[in-house]
């Protein structure tokens, strides 16, 4: 089974200009549990008190998700967290030869203050799961994450997670995640280390979830996302998207996808961003065929032009009417208004309305077909002819009536 971890509100806080009141935390939080999220990434408690009261809110919530703190390899970070009650604590700390050299520590420094941490944390609450992140580890020396991440596994860490922090790795390259989770595990086995592996993958290429699922394939089995992707610069792998491939094409069927569209709506009401119409799953323009091709295809079977079936997302196939429409579609849609009785003449004068209004860049919905129709109905049975240009009067007979 693979392990979702959602960090809306711990990386996607990250995103510029985004923070969530705690009763619109809590919102969030019961969603996530309701569409079976594992791991609930709930914030990091040192950020300020603000933060740190809405960790341990979510925690006491009784939710069936696990509540998560982050924290960095610092003792008073890790002592926040576990106040919070939290069932997982993330602790981070780049061993990269550059980070070490700004911070005036050495690998054998940082790897004794990571593995210090962890220890003092599984002393303090024994059924804690602990996950210990090279941050930046897949451009940091290799040989150096081995040596943190298996001192960290040492000390009590249950997970190792690989970071891809500026969203560099690019699949079948040699900058491939694939390759670095691989190696990773079989050097941590060779050391009679076996933790669970996680992956953490930023979207700075538009590569955050080809990424996460080269990760899987390399044996992690717990992805971290959120909600819109929101996150550090483009964010990390977009929830609704990786649940899509887990529950339809890798056989995970526990997830109530059709919450999702509930769930970004509020997020994107309250962080201020927009879900984009080109959203996977839940985006307005997900499930919607346009092209005249397309439509006549797919109002006899959807699914000739779509791969993911909308009914488990709660949507439904919907056909555009705009300038690229034809009279398969406009038929169509006038059967979905209950207008079957328009006859070829009207359906002319309605498509080409249909047309006109289309190629201002607007897309017409059922009640505005329903509009273009009365109109046109109603001018071409009740509009006056107009009489003929020779047999208008003028001049004195004009003036005369």
């Amino acid at each position: 089974m693979i392990t979702v971890l959602d960090s809306t509100m711990r990386e996607g806080e990250q995103t510029p200009g985004v923070a969530f009141d705690l009763h619109i935390k809590l919102a969030i939080a019961d969603l996530l549990d309701e569409i079976g999220v594992d791991v609930i990434e709930a914030g990091h408690p040192v950020v300020s008190d603000e933060v740190r009261s809405a960790v341990e809110a979510l925690a006491r919530r009784g939710l069936r998700a696990t509540v998560a703190a982050h924290a960095r390899s610092l003792d008073r970070d890790v002592e926040l967290a576990l106040e919070c009650s939290v069932g997982f604590l993330g602790i981070f700390y780049c061993v990269s030869d550059d980070r070490l050299g700004d911070q005036g520590k050495t690998l054998r420094s940082a790897v004794d203050q990571i593995a210090g941490v962890i220890e003092r944390a599984r002393a303090v609450q024994p059924g804690l799961v602990i996950r210990y992140t090279p941050e930046d580890a897949v451009r940091s020396p290799f040989e150096n994450v081995v040596a943190a991440a298996s001192a960290a596994v040492e000390a009590g860490a249950d997970i190792i997670s690989v970071a891809d922090t500026t969203g560099t790795m690019i699949p079948g390259t040699s900058r491939s995640l694939y390759d670095f989770v691989a190696r990773l595990i079989e050097r941590l086995a060779e050391r009679g280390l076996a933790p669970r592996f996680a992956v953490h993958c930023h979207n700075d290429r538009g590569l955050a979830l080809a990424n996460a699922l080269d990760g899987l394939r390399a044996g992690a089995t717990i992805v971290d996302a959120s909600v819109l992707g929101l996150g550090e610069r483009a964010g990390i792998v977009d929830l609704a998207a990786l649940l899509a491939v887990l529950a339809i094409d890798m056989g995970e069927n526990r997830f109530n996808l059709a919450r999702l569209t509930d769930l970004y709506a509020l997020v994107s009401r309250y962080a201020g961003v927009p879900v984009p119409v080109n959203l996977p799953v839940c985006g307005a323009n997900a499930f919607t065929h346009c092209a005249g091709v397309h439509t006549q295809a797919a109002i006899r079977n959807p699914l000739h032009y779509q791969s993911l079936p909308p009914e488990p997302f709660g949507r439904r196939p919907q056909i555009a009417l705009d300038h690229m429409s034809g009279m398969a579609t406009l038929r169509y849609c006038l059967d979905r208004i209950g207008e079957q009785d328009v006859d070829a003449d009207l359906a002319r004068l309605v498509l080409d309305k249909v047309k006109e209004v289309g190629a201002r860049g607007r897309s017409i919905d059922d009640a505005e077909l329903a509009y273009i129709v009365r109109f046109l109905r109603f001018r071409r049975d009740h509009h006056a002819p107009r009489v003929p240009a020779l047999h208008r009067p003028h001049g004195r007979e004009a003036a005369a009536r």
